[in-house]
């Protein structure tokens, strides 16, 4: 407890609390919740500013909508939207989503932000204007601020991810970290010594998460972890075409290079392919999605079949159970299959 410009800050906040803050009387505070048209744009403004300094609106929020559906599902993309439908994973995954949510009456509400810091702002608006009766967050953060906010808020959501911080939320995942050592050992038993891993953001726990099994398949065979051979980027292919190039300057470059998403595994072949070197005779590449494109690369890409389309199904079925019930948490592991082609063999 302590004080803010005359007010209490109290463990639990109410409506006249914020009333005070901004200002105004309870039954104002009461019509911006409610997105009465009558109240102007400046107490509004003043209001919400109220309601995020106290901590209150979300609880407040989340009530208010329990007696009024608005039967659409907010989607939170990531944040790197302006390149987003260019990797083959998030249209499967989105493809899911709609299949399931159209079944239940449910529309799709998508939000794509070109920077991580507008996401949690969008969420609000979400909330705040009514607009969802759910929320689904397309990829986990090391502290992600969106996954703290929806969980104190008790707002409905689930997470296509999981969270390093909290075990109690909807999640709908793939075991990454086995799928990852899979992958590492599968190239093991084809003769790999030198292993690399091009991998995404390291703030992303997918990418926590894979590394983790790359380095426990290492660790269990005997090899040595080259930190030289961890190289973190985007999910796009310049990514993995600079990323290979990197590998490939090394004084002993690896003889096996995971990449964690097809799109990137395309630039590190065209890395591999530039310095005339043979796939998989003198590199061998593994990769994560099983998208079209790992079935169509030249040479065909070993790549860990996600399943795209059921986590994204299975996203919207956790969230619908979790609007209609309110209480509860799900977290479902979706199996992953590695599928074997040319650029291992």
């Amino acid at each position: 407890m302590h004080e803010l410009e005359g007010i209490t800050i109290k463990k639990s906040v109410n409506i006249k609390d914020v009333a005070q803050y901004a200002g105004v009387s309870p039954s104002t505070v009461s019509r911006v919740i409610s997105n009465d048209e009558r109240i102007t744009d400046a107490t509004k403004k003043k209001v919400l500013e109220a309601m995020d300094i106290l901590g209150y609106y979300p609880n407040v929020i989340a009530r208010s909508l329990a007696n009024r559906k608005s039967n659409a599902i907010g989607l939170i993309m990531p944040a790197f939207s302006d390149i987003l439908f260019i990797n083959p994973f998030f249209p499967e995954a989105l493809r899911g989503i709609s299949m399931v949510a159209s079944n239940n009456s449910y529309d799709i509400l998508m939000s794509t932000n070109s920077k991580h810091s507008e996401e949690l702002e969008v969420i609000k608006n979400f909330i705040r204007g009514k607009r969802v009766d759910g929320i689904i967050l397309m990829s986990s953060r090391v502290n992600d601020e969106s996954i703290k906010f929806l969980r104190e808020s008790k707002f409905p959501f689930v997470v296509v991810g999981s969270s390093l911080e909290y075990d109690d939320i909807n999640c709908v995942d793939n075991d990454n970290e086995k799928a990852a050592y899979d992958m590492t050992k599968h190239l093991i038993e084809v003769g790999c010594k030198d292993i690399a891993l091009v991998a995404g953001n390291l703030d992303l726990v997918v990418t926590i998460n894979r590394l983790s099994g790359y380095k426990k398949a290492l660790l269990e065979n005997n090899i040595n972890l080259n930190n030289d051979y961890i190289i973190a980027g985007e999910f796009l292919e310049e990514s993995g075409y600079i990323a290979g190039k990197k590998l490939l300057s090394l004084d002993k470059i690896p003889d096996g290079i995971i990449v964690t998403d097809d799109l990137m595994a395309l630039g590190v072949i065209k890395a591999i392919k530039e310095r005339n070197l043979r796939i998989p005779k003198d590199i061998r590449v593994g990769s994560f999605n099983n998208s079209i494109l790992a079935k169509f690369a030249v040479p065909t890409i070993t790549s860990i079949d996600v399943n795209a389309v059921k986590l994204g199904k299975s996203a919207v079925d956790i969230l619908i159970n979790a609007i209609d019930k309110g209480e509860g948490f799900d977290s479902l592991i979706v199996d992953h299959n590695l599928v074997v082609r040319d650029s291992t063999t």
